[in-house]
């Protein structure tokens, strides 16, 4: 299939670009700096995410986008922006398919409550985890055939297993209550989403 990644670099970007190589897919990484992208086989463009006439540059002639985009620490709301020009640039492309790396914040923990408003949510990530929910409200508002991939509440490099369990808006915990999963297998439950879409128009999530 024929994708555009944009924030092809960042931890969780690295991982779906190697994923989706290793499968054969034939992809354009867009980063700001191009020379951070080492994979092989890969049409590197530098560009900006936040900048809709770039964002349509890029995805023209795509079958898919796929936005692993991580805003600076010290400007959370960035993502914000980007997901509106990515929206407007992908219309401009006329790519309808889209699937996002989201945050964990707006999984639920209990009926009703989701994990940013839990008592004990970290405060220095709760910016981070509001401005990914926003993101979700973008999402929905748009004519794009979206998938927002939820992590677990901790993601980090680690191994690629394959195995992990899938969920929908609830966060996913194994049996001592932790919620984790490794970048490389976030990158195998995307990728998997991608060529055998099964939440078009959905939040889903997924953990060890």
């Amino acid at each position: 299939m024929k994708v555009v990644l944009f924030g092809a670099s960042g931890m969780i970007g690295s991982r779906i670009l190697q994923e989706l190589v290793s499968r054969g897919h034939q992809v354009t990484a867009v980063v700001r700096n191009p020379e951070k992208v080492t994979a092989t086989g890969v049409t590197v463009v530098k560009g900006d995410v936040t900048d809709a006439a770039s964002v349509a540059a890029a995805a023209h002639g795509a079958e898919a986008a796929i936005s692993a985009y991580a805003p600076p620490h010290t400007a959370v709301g960035t993502v914000l922006t980007a997901t509106r020009s990515l929206v407007a640039g992908l219309d401009t492309a006329g790519v309808k398919r889209v699937l996002v790396v989201g945050g964990a914040g707006s999984l639920e923990v209990a009926p009703g409550v989701q994990l940013v408003d839990a008592p004990d949510f970290p405060q220095e990530w709760k910016g981070i985890a509001l401005a990914h929910r926003d993101v979700l409200a973008i999402l929905k508002a748009s004519d794009l055939e979206w998938t927002y991939l939820s992590p677990a509440a901790f993601i980090q490099p680690g191994e690629r297993t394959g195995k992990f369990r899938l969920g929908g808006k609830q966060l996913v915990t194994d049996e001592k209550g932790e919620s984790r999963i490794s970048a490389e297998d976030y990158a195998v439950a995307l990728v998997d989403e991608l060529e055998s879409p099964k939440h078009v128009r959905q939040q889903f999530t997924l953990g060890y």
